[in-house]
């Protein structure tokens, strides 16, 4: 099995500044972002809950610095990757989010194919890169436990990915996905077919629900009780064996 975590990066400067954080307009976490990642370390060091053999990060500082962050949790060292960035904002980076909408008239839904600004990115280009990294990082890695701290829109575009849909229309819904959470895509065999990826969870955000809070989740305690288990590949369940599904 090819095990994938997704982390998205700790809340950031240009997320609370309303910036547009490219290389350029990404100037690092929050102090509640830096917090947020020191609270998913505490939680994956305590129950060890994901056995990495690799961990990679995205260019961007909010990332790099979240896998930072995270790293010593997992006893593993960061490789960055220029290809799990955000979507590639080119003459907008940096700018107010809102006055680079309106200059640039910014409309995914209606233009998929302009890019965002001169210089950037446009959706269909985004789409076709995070769908490319992420054939390329789970075949070299096939067999492996792989995590990797990005963005929340390469996140997005990984469900588009893995469940073959639209790869050049912008999505009419969206996702939710919080700073620090964990996403769990699984790559394996089941009922006996070929193998497919499986969704197993996603936006697992346990570790933030003591952030404001003095008394803290006792994550090792925890990691003693039943661990969460993934459906067994081996067979349907008894309630789905019957005829008429």
């Amino acid at each position: 099995m090819t095990n994938l975590y997704l982390i998205r990066h700790g809340e950031a400067l240009v997320n609370v500044n309303h910036i547009v954080g490219g290389m350029r307009g990404d100037t690092g976490l929050t102090q509640l972002g830096i917090l947020q990642a020191e609270r998913l370390r505490d939680r994956l060091a305590a129950t060890r809950e994901i056995p990495a053999d690799v961990l990679i990060a995205s260019t961007y500082r909010r990332a790099q610095q979240t896998a930072e962050i995270v790293a010593p949790a997992l006893g593993l060292p960061v490789t960055l990757d220029d290809e799990i960035q955000e979507l590639r904002p080119g003459e907008a980076d940096g700018m107010p989010v809102g006055e680079a909408m309106v200059r640039y008239a910014i409309d995914f839904e209606r233009e998929p194919y302009r890019p965002v600004s001169p210089g950037g990115e446009s959706w269909a280009q985004f789409m076709l890169r995070v769908s490319v990294a992420l054939d390329r990082v789970t075949r070299e890695h096939e067999g492996r436990t792989i995590v990797v701290v990005t963005h929340g829109g390469f996140i997005d575009v990984a469900f588009l990915h893995f469940f073959r849909m639209n790869a050049l229309a912008f999505p009419s819904a969206h996702f939710a996905t919080r700073h620090t959470s964990l996403t769990h895509w699984q790559r394996r065999r089941r009922w006996g077919r070929a193998e497919a990826w499986h969704l197993i969870y996603y936006n697992d955000c346990a570790h933030l629900r003591d952030v404001e809070r003095t008394v803290r989740i006792p994550w090792a305690e925890l990691s003693t009780l039943a661990p969460r288990l993934a459906e067994d590949p081996s067979g349907p369940p008894s309630s789905e064996s019957g005829e008429g599904r």
